[in-house]
């Protein structure tokens, strides 16, 4: 009889111990929280981004006027030279149009120059900008205890999960 009763009360124990392991790893498989983060947003509306955004302006603004300056001057010349091209020598026609070409090619490679220049210095500012994001981002997962935020756009999304708002106000307040 002592026999038996050691038995139920081993099996009840086992039992006991079994669901006490079983709840932990339930508990433990949670389901991860999730969250979304719109990078582009924080590229265009954070303080950091704004503050990039117009000292690129102000770095590029006077290539970007020198560029339009001479684009009108281009246009200028142009009009001027069909408009007396008929009663110009063919070889003071033919000397002028080369030099309108030049200066349009040169006025072409300026632009390309300026335009590879400026998206350089727009990657260089945005992996700044990322740089900090990404500290923000592990400030507010930490903070909110989620397991994983995306930066992709899903197909749908449910805007409790969208933390960008919050990662922007947090990278604002980054020094």
């Amino acid at each position: 009889m002592i026999q038996g009763l050691m038995t139920k009360v081993s099996k009840l124990v086992i039992t006991a111990f079994l669901t006490g392991v079983c709840a932990v790893a339930f508990a433990q498989d949670a389901p991860p929280r999730i969250a979304f983060v719109n990078a582009e947003k924080i590229f265009v509306e954070s303080n950091m981004a704004k503050a990039a955004q117009s000292r690129l302006q102000n770095e590029f603004a006077k290539r970007q006027n020198e560029i339009r300056d001479g684009a009108q001057k281009i246009k200028a010349a142009a009009e001027k030279l069909d408009k007396d091209a008929a009663v110009m020598p063919e070889a003071e026609r033919i000397r002028k149009q080369r030099e309108l070409a030049d200066f349009d090619r040169e006025l072409q490679r300026k632009n390309r120059e300026l335009n590879d220049d400026a998206n350089q210095r727009n990657a260089e500012e945005r992996a700044k900008i990322a740089e900090k994001a990404n500290i923000a981002i592990r400030q507010v997962a930490e903070q909110r205890k989620i397991d994983v935020i995306f930066q992709e756009p899903p197909a749908y999304l449910n805007p409790r999960l969208d933390v960008t708002d919050e990662v922007i106000r947090v990278l604002n307040n980054l020094k």
